[in-house]
């Protein structure tokens, strides 16, 4: 029988847990609105209350407590959407997020999908103008269409004028939590040293990106781009260490976890080098959520799974 999420230990997704994880997705937002403005506060306040009334719908149709777990995935709903979005496209996101990513699956532990990339997913594909082509330019304070640092990269083109400092640092377009890569480098570092999230995801999810491209590069074909600007541009990072180890939609055991990070690099790497949307993390994500449980059953980690179920 596959491996449940449902059977994950209590602490794989604890209050602590999702307490530090929230605090630190908090400091990025706090960064973003220094950077894009206020309407990131606005965007972070809407997401929670939408997300809240499916939240209390659901709790009392189900007549349950309210799920403590609900407080993490609006704040990285509101995070991977353009610093511009406006309030009613945040909620019509976060509602359908969290209604059909989480809460019909029965609550935090249950859920296969992440909330935030199903949200994310669908306003790309029912706003693709204000999703993908509605970016603001935090030096100049104008809102750009095609300026973001990986548009350029998919392009065929270096990021023009920016450098390796500039991507870290977050001075340009991008979603709100994506650009300062420096502090969500240094905060997913953080989390792995708590242990509040696992090495191994975004380690293998990062490192497959980079080698792929590295050797693309190599034999050169045109498609792949340059290995360390491929890092450090899109929303990758931040989905490496928020989202793609998220302990309730990704595998539990220590093998599955390396083969889902490898997944999510080779899908992320298909979709940004060949297909038609610039970023590939939400598409990937969600796709490798789907095996995540398959991946768990995977003979190599029956020994794993036995002796945690002792």
């Amino acid at each position: 029988m596959i491996q449940s999420h449902t059977s994950l230990p209590k602490e794989a997704f604890s209050l602590k847990t999702m307490i530090i994880t929230t605090s630190a997705l908090g400091l990025l937002a706090i960064y973003a609105t220094t950077v894009f403005g206020l309407n990131v506060l606005v965007m972070v306040g809407v997401s929670y209350l939408s997300a809240l009334v499916i939240e209390l719908m659901f709790a009392k149709g189900r007549k349950r407590p309210l799920d403590y777990g609900w407080f993490v995935n609006p704040m990285i709903f509101a995070l991977v959407l353009p610093p511009t979005s406006t309030w009613w496209m945040v909620m019509i996101g976060s509602m359908f997020g969290t209604f059909y990513g989480k809460a019909i699956f029965g609550g935090t532990g249950r859920n296969i999908f992440h909330p935030a990339a199903v949200g994310w997913v669908f306003l790309a594909f029912a706003f693709p103008n204000l999703m993908l082509t509605n970016w603001l330019n935090p030096v100049t304070n104008d809102i750009v269409s095609t300026a973001t640092p990986l548009i350029q990269l998919n392009a065929g083109a270096t990021p023009y004028p920016f450098t390796i400092m500039t991507l870290l640092m977050g001075q340009h377009a991008g979603s709100a939590g994506e650009t300062f890569r420096l502090g969500i480098l240094v905060l997913g570092l953080v989390l792995i040293l708590i242990k509040a999230i696992d090495w191994k995801i975004p380690t293998f999810y990062l490192g497959t990106v980079f080698v792929l491209n590295y050797v693309g590069i190599l034999l050169g074909l045109e498609k792949f781009k340059d290995p360390v600007l491929s890092l450090v541009v899109g929303g990758l990072m931040f989905a490496a260490f928020f989202m793609a180890s998220d302990p309730v939609t990704s595998p539990y055991t220590p093998y599955a976890k390396i083969f889902y990070g490898i997944g999510l690099g080779v899908i992320t790497v298909l979709i940004r080098n060949f297909a038609a949307f610039p970023e590939g993390a939400m598409f990937a994500i969600l796709i490798m959520n789907a095996i995540a449980p398959m991946l768990d059953n995977m003979k190599i980690n029956k020994k794993f799974v036995k002796e945690a179920s002792v």
